[in-house]
Formats: structure tokens, sequence, C-alpha cells
């Protein structure tokens, strides 16, 4: 038998809590590890019981999400952060994900949603979902280093023909498995593909990459 996720739930509201962990633990392939009502709390827990995914509240009293975001991706960078936000335009949920978040989501996410949204980033996926995107991109270029017109385009000059067609349909929202289907490749070689992109652009997550897509003009 398949080895379970590994999921801790943080937020404030301990009835939230109690309702992630009502909805995955009914799923046979996870399993909630467990809790923290803020985000010092939370870090002691992911180094405690190495978590697969923190489904992560980024508005909480005392360290907020965004910094317990940065320090669990620094110490344990194999555990991947999904944040919850009340707001789909939220800035300090945008800030946890320029911290290295791996997606965002909305409080109010269906429980299916929310099943296929972890299942997704331990997959090694993140979750950008074009509303998502176009908010994100809104809120974030203007604000990052260089952000806007005056990065460079030959940023993109290291990568091969075929990793700048897998970055162009990252930039555009494409999973690995859309990008598989569009460039009739195996979804393991756009992954390996988009690892090598990550590596040589210096990011660490695929919203940065979409982010940076827009920057350059790729997309847009």
């Amino acid at each position: 038998m398949a080895e379970k996720t590994r999921v801790l739930l943080v937020d404030d509201q301990e009835l939230v809590r109690y309702g992630f962990r009502l909805v995955l633990e009914a799923e046979d392939d996870m399993l909630v590890v467990g809790d923290a009502s803020d985000g010092e709390e939370a870090v002691h827990a992911a180094r405690r019981l190495r978590p697969d995914v923190v489904l992560m509240d980024v508005r909480m009293p005392g360290t907020d999400g965004i910094e317990a975001t940065r320090q669990i991706i620094s110490e344990l960078p194999q555990t991947r952060v999904l944040v919850l936000t009340t707001y789909d335009q939220d800035e300090f949920a945008f800030g946890a994900l320029q911290a290295g978040a791996a997606g965002f989501l909305l409080k109010n996410t269906r429980p299916a949603e929310l099943v296929a949204a972890v299942r997704t980033v331990q997959s090694g996926e993140s979750i950008v979902s074009p509303r998502i995107t176009a908010k994100l991109i809104e809120f974030a270029v203007p604000h990052l280093p260089g952000g806007g017109a005056d990065r460079d385009p030959g940023a993109l000059a290291e990568l091969t023909e075929r990793e700048r067609e897998v970055f162009l349909l990252v930039g555009r929202g494409l999973s690995n498995g859309e990008i598989a289907n569009t460039l009739f490749l195996s979804e393991s070689t756009v992954k390996a593909h988009f690892g090598r992109i990550l590596g040589k652009l210096g990011l660490n997550s695929r919203v940065q990459a979409v982010i940076l897509a827009y920057e350059l003009g790729v997309v847009g």
C-alpha cells in the first residue's frame, strides 16, 4: 500500500482546522499529522513532524504565514506549502508565494478542489489557476526587484529551444500534463525540463516562473 500524504494544518481558527481535517482524512491516501494555530507553532510542528504538505493560513497573530513559510521551505525544502486566505487579492498571500509557497487556495475552496490541490503539490507541481495568476501578476510584478519592463529578456538565453517552449506554457498557467499533451512529450520529460529551467533561471517555484514570464513579456 502506498504511503499516505502527510499534511500539517495551520490556521488560527480551530473550526477551520477541524473542517480541513474532516475533508482530508476522508481520503484513503491522506493523513493529517498535526495542526498549529500560528506561524511559530507551525515551524516547530513542521520540524518535528516532517509533513509532505502544509496548509498555511497567512493572517495569524504573532509569526505570520509568510515568515513561517520562509522558514519551513528553508529548513525542509521537500515540504510543500499551500497558502490559505479569504481573499484572492490578499497581499499577505502573495508574500508567502514569493517566500516559496507552492500555491494559493481560498478558504472557501470546495472539498474536492482542496483534495486535488494537496495531491497536485505533493506530486511536485504548483497551484496556479488562471484567475489567481491574473491577480498575482497584477499585484506582484510591480513590486519585484527590477520588475516589469526593466527585466532583461536575455535571462532566457541559457534555455534551450525546448525549455523556452516549456517556459512559455508554464507562464500561460498550463500544468505539466497539459504541457506534455501540447508538446507531445511525456509528463516526466516535461518535469525534467522544468527542473532545469528553475535551476538556470535561479527560481524555486512554478509561481516565480509565471511571474518572470510576465515580467519578460513572454506572456501577458
